[in-house]
């Protein structure tokens, strides 16, 4: 499970998750607010992966040994930072591995095989591949494209990859779920929160049903792989 939170550089984000994050900070959301979260989950899932991902401002501002120490005591398993590049990257790094926290890296479709070997460096869990150039929830992958960019990254990490950006529909994370470790959808999700906010809708079944189809299809395409 990823969780999101509040960030104040939204280099990568398209307007989806742009509001979201407004919506966010208008009901007072915090980091320590984003732990709790955590917390609460861990309650009743000890099992459940739970992936961070978000922006290194709010980091900086608790500073790394402070958050590393209580996302690793509120359950995080791991950390995605969009903007910390890997030449900045190894004082977040010791701070996470020394709590027993993965730093997971983003590749991308112009990471050549130059800049690979630092992108790799030091990473754990999975590496993330953002499948299409631009920002999240505007434009779609193609299998067909990332296909080669999975395998290369496979063989350079020695790590699973997951595969997202430009994946919205049941048809798009089968199609994914063939050639990568894991299909990453999260735009998709939040439009199902925000088109249910508006019209006083259930929220949590409407994500759990869109979560549900997605699913459903990704476990159908690795059923056919085996």
């Amino acid at each position: 499970i990823e969780l999101g939170f509040p960030f104040s550089d939204p280099m990568a984000e398209g307007p989806t998750i742009q509001r979201a994050s407004q919506r966010a900070l208008a009901q007072k959301m915090t980091l320590n607010g984003t732990l709790d979260l955590v917390r609460a989950f861990r309650q009743g899932d000890d099992d459940t992966p739970l992936i961070l991902m978000g922006y290194l401002n709010p980091l900086v501002n608790k500073g790394f040994e402070t958050f590393a120490r209580e996302a690793a005591q509120a359950g995080v398993d791991g950390l995605i930072v969009v903007d910390c590049p890997p030449e900045e990257a190894d004082p977040l790094a010791d701070a996470l591995e020394a709590h027993g926290v993965s730093l997971i890296r983003l590749a991308a479709p112009t990471t050549d095989d130059a800049r690979l070997p630092a992108v790799v460096r030091r990473t754990s869990g999975f590496l993330y591949y953002v499948s299409v150039a631009g920002v999240t929830g505007v434009k779609s992958a193609d299998a067909g494209d990332v296909a080669p960019a999975v395998a290369r990254l496979r063989a350079a990490s020695g790590l699973p990859v997951a595969v997202g950006f430009g994946i919205r529909t049941a048809e798009q994370a089968a199609a994914v779920a063939r050639i990568a470790d894991a299909a990453v959808v999260g735009s998709a999700l939040v439009d199902e929160i925000e088109s249910a906010a508006k019209v006083n809708e259930n929220v949590t079944e409407k994500v759990l049903l869109k979560a549900s189809e997605l699913a459903k299809a990704v476990r159908s395409a690795r059923l056919e792989m085996a």
